[in-house]
């Protein structure tokens, strides 16, 4: 590996590093500067703080050295600006796709032509601080960095290199102005045109086009501690390889291959890698992608185009929309360019609803059926709750994000869809397939035996527990019993949001994902029906149960494969953990890239394998310095797993650890 490769991964870097104690928000307030003008003011700041450090040997720089981005509200101002407005997460805009390709091609000189006066204000400053990188090139003697500085970003990217420096000015710049999970997007379509030129005109080799790309991989993590969400990793520095464009044609290309070789060789947590495939790709290219999870890095996730491209215009995506879409920071499906979608602005817990509806109307219920209904009515009520409580949604105004996107993002985009979650499936199903079972069907337990037993959290009735956890049919088994009750339950959820507008006059689409609420949902109830005891967590996304016994990956694609998934297409994968042995050989690899073909030859939307040691794990709990480059994947997005709280921690272990 490069010097530049063991610098950052070592964190020297960090070493140029440095916090401002700016009290901007008062100074804001007393000028009475409205939001818009406060980002302005903030952007110019920071960027005339920021210092050029270009390390040793690197070819594509830029280096966050400000570590903070000081508040631009005070705390009295930003309560007065929630009583009156929903505001989603941190308030500024996040999980969108730019149109990055675009201002590579035509660069930000030109783009300033038609941008109001704070877009034209961005643009003056990050060219001013890619001026102050081209000075430190020159006084270092790189006469390399010199040429391709020169050029961009004021205008367009005229080769792979500049084009790759471009879009980190870019993707810093956005960073640096407040946004956050800003994604990639389908980076091999708009980048490949730059590397195809260049190899066609010899300037290239494979291997020296992987080295350069490897350098450009390593920009993600520079900063990526920084950039925060809920654990440190989940950033969404998301990548989308693949996929058809709007003629059906397959976009896969040699830099598609190389970003799969260089996120392997790197083995970093960022950029997340996604891979859209069909029917269609060959299973020598499921076999090349196996490689990468093999790396155990978490990644490439899947999204079956033959499955949400149609959903997607279902919803009222048009066709060349549809076709191009990507995922937001996890997941998520989103639309580059033109759309503004909040794909994660809440979530609705299974689990949740068969609780209440157990000790609501299960004592009531005549039938199975009765009782699903019921679950079916607090559902729908969850929904109501969720949606009549998003109202007035707003963001603080990013000037540089307006520039970048095809449309006037502080108004809103073509598209204003909200996401919201659904947490929990296999232990709702499973729940559900208990009760239908011995109170309705067996009649060996009665509503109040059973709401008895789960009130008591199982402490009295240990033969019960063992016979609901270990002994009642499980989602993941291939048993139509449960699995229909999964598809009903995903019916409802999607029947649920059907037809409504949001405030932004957009729908509700509902999801497969959970994001951490499989943790915070959970906490939210008891014990539940299918023996998951108290503070016991759900599974992650679209998964089985933590503690399911299952017969193995085949049965768990053929159990989460039936769904309607054109009912719930927000995005959320099925989540399979397999043991570092299976990657031992090449017959493994193959066969784990078959079992991803299946998945996908079956109809299943979207895929997410992890390679998991749980020996290595739990010894990392106990000596984290040995450990430092352990990765594991917690649901959308991939961590150092000693860099995590010990919830997560316990939770990647307890997931399931499959053999082929």
């Amino acid at each position: 590996m490069t010097k530049t490769y063991n610098f950052i991964l070592e964190k020297k870097h960090h070493q140029f590093r440095h916090s401002v104690d700016w009290n901007l928000a008062e100074e804001y307030a007393e000028k009475g500067l409205s939001p818009i003008q406060r980002m302005a003011d903030r952007f110019e700041r920071l960027c005339k703080e920021e210092k050029a450090v270009i390390l040793e040997g690197e070819q594509i720089v830029f280096l966050r050295t400000v570590s903070n981005l000081p508040a631009i509200f005070t705390d009295a101002e930003w309560e007065e600006i929630k009583a009156g407005h929903h505001i989603h997460e941190l308030g500024f805009l996040s999980n969108l796709s730019p149109n990055y390709y675009d201002t590579i091609a035509t660069g930000l000189l030109k783009k300033r032509e038609t941008a109001d006066e704070y877009g034209k204000q961005a643009i003056d400053n990050i060219i001013a601080l890619s001026d102050k990188y081209l000075a430190e090139a020159r006084a270092q003697g790189r006469e390399d960095l010199v040429e391709v500085l020169t050029q961009v970003p004021r205008y367009p990217a005229r080769n792979f290199r500049e084009a790759l420096q471009f879009f980190r000015i870019l993707h810093f710049a956005l960073w640096l102005e407040g946004n956050y999970h800003n994604t990639v997007g389908r980076f091999d379509r708009y980048i490949y045109p730059y590397l195809k030129a260049d190899m066609d005109k010899g300037i290239y080799t494979y291997d020296s086009a992987l080295a350069l790309l490897e350098d450009f991989f390593l920009s993600f993590n520079k900063d990526s501690d920084i950039y925060v969400g809920v654990q440190q990793g989940d950033n969404g520095q998301s990548m989308m390889l693949g996929g058809i464009d709007e003629e059906g044609n397959d976009v896969y290309n040699l830099l598609s291959e190389l970003c799969l070789k260089a996120s392997c060789n790197n083995k970093m947590i960022d950029p997340k890698i996604n891979l859209r495939v069909s029917k269609s790709t060959p299973a020598d290219r499921y076999t090349e992608a196996t490689k990468l999870t093999k790396a155990g890095l978490g990644f490439p996730q899947y999204s079956n185009d033959d499955v949400v491209i149609p959903a997607l215009e279902a919803m009222g995506y048009d066709h060349v929309d549809a076709t191009n879409y990507t995922v937001a920071a996890c997941w998520e499906f989103i639309v580059p360019n033109v759309g503004a979608d909040v794909a994660n602005i809440s979530a609705m817990s299974y689990p949740k609803a068969v609780d209440t509806a157990l000790h609501k109307s299960l004592s009531t219920a005549e039938t199975y059926e009765d009782f699903f209904a019921a679950v079916e009515g607090e559902i729908k009520a969850e929904c109501d709750r969720i949606c009549s409580g998003i109202k007035d949604l707003w963001f603080i105004p990013s000037p540089f994000m307006n520039v970048l996107m095809d449309c006037n993002i502080y108004e809103g985009g073509k598209y204003n869809n909200f996401g919201i979650h659904g947490t929990g499936i296999a232990t709702a199903a499973d729940s559900l397939a208990a009760i239908k079972k011995y109170v309705f069907e067996e009649k060996s337990l009665t509503a109040a035996e059973l709401i008895a037993a789960v009130d008591s959290n199982f402490e009295n009735t240990p033969e019960l527990l063992h016979k609901l956890r270990f002994e009642t049919p499980k989602l993941g088994n291939n048993d139509d019993f449960v699995d229909g009750i999964a598809t009903a339950l995903l019916d409802a959820f999607g029947a649920a949001l059907k037809g409504r507008v949001n405030c932004r006059g957009g729908i509700f689409r509902a999801g497969t994902g959970s994001a951490m609420y499989y943790l915070w949902h959970a906490n939210e109830i008891g014990a539940s029906p299918d023996g998951r005891r108290e503070k016991e967590p759900f599974g992650t996304n679209y998964s089985v149960s933590l503690f399911a016994k299952v017969k193995g990956p085949v049965s768990v694609i053929a159990s989460m494969t039936k769904q309607h998934f054109e009912n719930a297409m927000n995005g959320g994968p099925l989540t399979l953990e397999f043991h570092q042995s299976v990657f031992a050989d090449e017959d493994g690899i193959e066969k784990v890239g078959l079992l991803v073909k299946n998945f996908i030859d079956r109809g299943g939307h979207q895929l997410q394998l992890n390679t998991v040691n749980l020996e290595k794990m739990l010894d990392a709990q106990k000596n984290p310095d040995a450990y430092k480059q352990l990765v594991v994947r917690i649901w959308g997005w991939s961590a150092y797993f000693v860099e995590l709280d010990r919830e997560y921690q316990d939770h990647v272990i307890a997931r399931q650890a499959y053999t082929v």
